[in-house]
């Protein structure tokens, strides 16, 4: 197994060896993440969650205390209704309010926010993702950062200086380093009027003109804008590393403005990497979400098990874009996982530079604990093939593996259920069949095709007494060019009154595979 010294060079272990020695030796590090939750968290997002979480997990296994935190930026602004929403007139009239505040019509929770976290906090532990939540409405609301809006408005200046180096156009005079939600109408149209150097804020709600003055250390109305509101809580929190996406790593984007920032709060910037954007390959069928378009971890876990999800992300950098996919390439990522497996387990030999790079992605991609036994090794193709033969009967196809052990079991059936989702959802046409039974229209076959499948059930009828699927193979040729039937002819007839169609696995395999107890009364319609 991958017991061996030599040092990882996977990416997570690299960024856990670059944050100890930027950061020095520390009681705990703390690795952070998080988002808005104004509508679907997509897979896209999902990347960022995942790429903490392998990175923290690699700390943990130097031996590093972690904590790992995830913020819900839930006082933000709801800024347009999303797409496929139900009621979206009542929705409108809760534009510019803060997202906690806005109805979830969907009846998941008590508010919009809180219904899109839950979708996500229910899932993620499914995929080995626990961090501590922090809720960040919550903490505005309690005035918790008081002071971290105070020491912004006492260094308005330097602040507005720094934004002001990435803008093309300078801050107007009368800018001011925090924004205030209106107590007559809760909404963010607002204009700060005064500070009297202290915790009081004048502003004016500009849909009623009409004044108030909150005092910072029990107001749940103000906050921080984003540029700010991220360094401060670098700061709070004491983060040692946050990833970000092209939006936020582009030059003068707001990581490059936050990592200025954060010095006014009297902390340092995170150690960070970018990561790239998903694509979507080969989608079809029932996906969508509330936006019309975005995939959901929800939607890639009704494809690929757990431990496959994490192995797409442990395995690709983060800064390096890659595709989901949903069509033939399917069979192809569960054949690298497998044969990542058997090299872990010593199934398949590797040099030692080969077996100590999958060993890792193979440690890295399990949920919690590593598995002391693989997997049951059988060819995705191939179960997808049983599955159909079996109708998607679970059960069936496992009572045909006489070699499963009992630990392997509950494993292979929760691929199961993942490769019966994609073939009967995303898989192409023409690789889907379903073998014919006694409803099915018998096919118009000429006399020398009756002869030839006739032939075909004899020996099915003997399929024991061959040594191998290739020997019967061999002996079935016969069928055909004993009456001088064309082979194609007769692959194509035989097909076609199997599955219906005109070509599908490779015949002898498949009959072989299939058994005569299925394959013979079929063939014996003729």
């Amino acid at each position: 197994m991958s017991n061996n010294k030599i040092v990882s060079t996977h990416w997570a272990d690299i960024n856990a060896d670059k944050i100890i020695r930027e950061r020095g030796e520390k009681d705990c590090y703390t690795c952070a993440s998080g988002i808005t939750p104004s509508g679907t968290v997509h897979i896209g997002n999902f990347r960022e969650i995942i790429s903490v979480e392998l990175v923290a997990r690699a700390l943990r296994d130097k031996g590093k205390n972690v904590r790992f935190i995830y913020s819900w930026d839930d006082y933000d602004v709801f800024r347009k209704v999303p797409k496929n929403m139900p009621e979206p007139e009542l929705l409108e009239g809760y534009l510019r309010k803060p997202i906690t505040l806005v109805p979830d019509t969907l009846g998941r929770a008590d508010n919009y926010a809180r219904g899109n976290e839950l979708d996500v906090e229910k899932i993620l532990p499914s995929v080995g993702v626990n961090p501590e939540y922090l809720y960040q409405a919550a903490r505005y609301r309690d005035s918790e950062y008081a002071e971290g809006i105070k020491t912004a408005l006492e260094h308005k200046d330097e602040i507005k200086a720094i934004l002001n180096e990435f803008r093309t156009q300078p801050l107007p005079e009368d800018w001011w380093p925090i924004s205030v939600f209106s107590s007559f109408t809760d909404k963010d149209n607002t204009t700060i009027l005064a500070w009297d150097g202290e915790y009081g804020v004048t502003y004016r709600d500009d849909d009623t003109n009409q004044e108030e003055t909150i005092d910072l250390r029990n107001t749940p109305y103000a906050k921080l804008p984003w540029r700010i509101d991220w360094p401060m809580r670098w700061s709070r929190e004491g983060v040692d590393f946050e990833p970000a996406g092209k939006d936020h790593h582009s030059e003068g984007g707001s990581f490059d403005t936050s990592k200025r920032i954060v010095e006014v709060f009297g902390g340092k910037a995170p150690v960070s990497f970018q990561y790239d954007f998903i694509s979507i390959k080969g989608r079809g069928g029932k996906i969508s979400s509330s936006s019309g378009e975005v995939i959901s971890l929800y939607d890639v876990l009704e494809v690929y098990t757990p431990e496959l999800c994490r192995y797409m992300f442990v395995g690709t950098r983060p800064n390096t874009e890659f595709a989901i996919s949903f069509d033939l390439d399917v069979l192809k990522i569960y054949e690298d996982y497998d044969k990542c497996e058997r090299i872990y387990f010593g199934l398949q030999s590797a040099n030692d530079k080969k077996k100590a790079k999958e060993s890792r992605i193979y440690e890295l991609s399990q949920v919690k604990d590593i598995p002391t036994t693989p997997s049951y090794q059988i060819p995705f193709r191939h179960l997808c093939n049983l599955l159909q033969i079996h109708s998607g009967d679970i059960e069936a196809v496992i009572a045909t593996l006489d070699d499963i052990e009992e630990s392997q079991i509950e494993r292979l059936k929760q691929r199961c259920v993942c490769a019966w989702n994609w073939i009967t959802t995303f898989s192409p046409e023409d690789f889907r069949f379903a073998l014919a039974t006694e409803d099915t229209p018998v096919v118009e076959v000429t006399d020398k095709e009756r002869t030839a499948i006739k032939a075909l059930a004899e020996k099915v009828s003997k399929i024991e007494t061959y040594e191998n699927a290739k020997e019967f193979g061999n002996d079935m040729y016969s069928c055909a060019t004993d009456i001088e039937l064309e082979t194609s002819d007769f692959f194509k007839i035989v097909y076609k009154a199997l599955i219906g169609k005109e070509k599908g696995p490779k015949l002898a395999q498949f009959i072989e595979t299939c058994g005569k107890d299925k394959i013979l009364p079929i063939l014996s319609r003729y």
